[in-house]
């Protein structure tokens, strides 16, 4: 007498459910960074605008202090912008290759070293007319607050000069790509807040 066969069935595997793709470690500490950094000059700014109502005569800048370059510094914040924008071409043109986006790359870093080396100009020229940080509170704080971010761009445009050369080769990853864009965007957007709040 033959045992009856028992007949087994495959097992198929289902794939798993899909939740999209997770967020690079790199650039949500980069997100944090950001935050914190918005957080400081938050503060910074807070300072300056308390110093600017309560100050004595209620003139701003005090008498016998420069004037800001308004329109000077308004064309550079526009060279800045332009950097912003071309990091963003550059974001697009990537999804079809690194050759693409190098050239905008290669631009968003000339404008942001245009920038710097134009807010250093505008330095120079207002410490030969007395704004130092101790002349008043209005110099004090003109040079932290833009020192501060001028401090922050020079980073930023070496971070992006060292991401470059891995573009150029082909092998920049797109995390770091990313949490590059994610620091100079915060550099570009906190500069017409900075001018707003500082300079007019």
């Amino acid at each position: 007498m033959s045992s009856p066969t028992t007949t087994i069935e495959p097992r198929i595997a289902h794939p798993a459910p899909h939740h999209g793709e997770r967020l690079p470690n790199s650039v949500l500490a980069m997100i944090i960074f950001v935050v914190a950094e918005i957080m400081f000059f938050a503060a910074l700014m807070s300072a300056h605008t308390i110093a600017r109502a309560t100050v004595l005569g209620g003139v701003w800048p005090p008498l016998g202090q420069p004037r800001l370059p308004v329109e000077r510094t308004a064309f550079n914040t526009l060279i800045l912008l332009l950097s912003g924008a071309l990091l963003l071409i550059a974001n697009r043109r990537a999804r079809d290759s690194y050759e693409k986006a190098r050239p905008y790359l290669a631009g968003a870093i000339a404008m942001g070293i245009a920038f710097v080396l134009l807010q250093g100009v505008e330095w120079v020229a207002l410490l030969h007319e007395g704004l130092t940080m101790t002349s008043s509170a209005h110099g004090a704080f003109f040079y932290l607050i833009v020192g501060a971010h001028a401090l922050h761009a020079v980073v930023a445009i070496a971070v992006l000069t060292a991401i470059y050369f891995p573009m150029r080769r082909g092998t920049l990853t797109p995390s770091t790509f990313a949490a590059t864009q994610v620091f100079w965007y915060f550099v570009v957007l906190l500069w017409p807040v900075i001018y707003v709040r500082v300079y007019l």
